[in-house]
């Protein structure tokens, strides 16, 4: 008797990181989820560890973890699907990672695929440039991240590079490591 293959449907979401030149992005396809497992991709493919609080918003709505002191007003993000989101008809919406860098990301859904036999999934199948280092300051920040790392006559340029852990190349991507971790 063979392993009976998964079927349905996948989403090919693009992944891109608000207010940073040239762009940096992620092709992603995903079985349904919930927006709290999209939200465990999303940080996969973009190489950050998750200690910070996030939100989705989704036509007007916010999204994201219970708050266990009740002071932040949205939705629970473990009750929503990616499908649900996509019936009703919304095909943007926004990611914010880390509220004091607001690393604002906007989520398109290209579109919807039957799911190839074989294919682990979520997979990333295509993207630009290195993620940011966590906690350097933001779209506004990085870019005077990268200003220090590359200019060896800058004040801090040996110690950003130490901060970062030695080197820093702001064009890498590498879709192997990144499919890697999210199996």
């Amino acid at each position: 008797m063979t392993k009976k293959q998964k079927s349905g449907l996948v989403y090919q979401l693009k992944i891109t990181l608000r207010d940073i030149k040239p762009p940096i992005w992620r092709r992603v396809q995903v079985e349904d989820c919930k927006l709290s497992q999209l939200q465990d991709i999303i940080l996969t493919c973009m190489n950050w560890e998750g200690y910070h609080l996030h939100a989705f918003e989704i036509g007007g709505e916010q999204y994201s973890e219970p708050d266990p002191d009740g002071t932040m007003e949205s939705e629970d993000e473990r009750k929503v699907k990616l499908s649900q989101v996509v019936r009703g008809r919304i095909k943007k919406f926004t990611y914010t990672y880390d509220f004091g860098d607001n690393w604002e990301h906007v989520i398109e859904v290209e579109k919807t695929l039957e799911a190839e036999p074989g294919v682990h999934y979520p997979r990333c199948i295509a993207g630009k440039r290195a993620c940011p280092p966590e906690d350097c300051g933001g779209p506004w920040g990085y870019e005077d991240f990268l200003k220090a790392i590359q200019n060896p006559k800058h004040p801090e340029h040996e110690e950003t590079l130490e901060w970062v852990g030695g080197a820093f190349d702001p064009e890498q991507f590498d879709m192997e490591a990144i499919n890697e971790k999210l199996r």
